[in-house]
């Protein structure tokens, strides 16, 4: 089963080595942090808090371009975890003709959600990876990291 999900913040997470760049994911009632890198990070969330960039990042420019020929990003999947690694879908399609014809890209999770907060759609994940990497709101700290960005812990 597949739940919607909400991107809740981007910030530092605690991880073997050191501080790394997470995005939080609100789902059914518990957190699911997703490690990215940190230029995923930024993309995330200069759209998140409505910073845009002089130019068009690597994301913008794939929505310009998909919108443009005639498609569309219907939702992004987070839908499985394994050894550590998340692994995501984007749900697109496209008219031709009048017809929809349905797309189902692999992705990052990380290029999955800079796509989803850009274009606004849903965000899913399954149960088995909610179960895998879900933690209660309280385990995870929020608040200013020092750098004016969100903390996740």
């Amino acid at each position: 089963m597949e739940h919607e999900a909400e991107v809740v913040g981007v910030g530092a997470g605690s991880a073997p080595g050191g501080d790394v760049p997470a995005v939080v994911l609100s789902v059914r009632d518990v957190y699911v942090p997703i490690f990215v890198s940190s230029d995923q990070a930024r993309s995330i969330g200069t759209v998140l808090e409505g910073t845009p960039f002089e130019r068009p990042l690597t994301h913008d420019l794939l929505v310009e371009m998909l919108t443009e020929f005639g498609g569309a990003i219907d939702r992004v999947r987070i839908d499985d975890l394994s050894e550590g690694t998340f692994y995501a879908k984007i749900d697109a399609e496209r008219y031709e003709n009048g017809r929809p014809e349905r797309f189902v890209f692999d992705a990052r999770p990380s290029d999955a959600l800079a796509l989803a907060v850009r274009v606004d759609c849903p965000i899913v994940v399954t149960d088995e990876v909610i179960e895998a990497a879900g933690r209660p709101p309280d385990s995870l700290r929020f608040g200013d990291g020092g750098d004016g960005g969100d903390e996740a812990r």
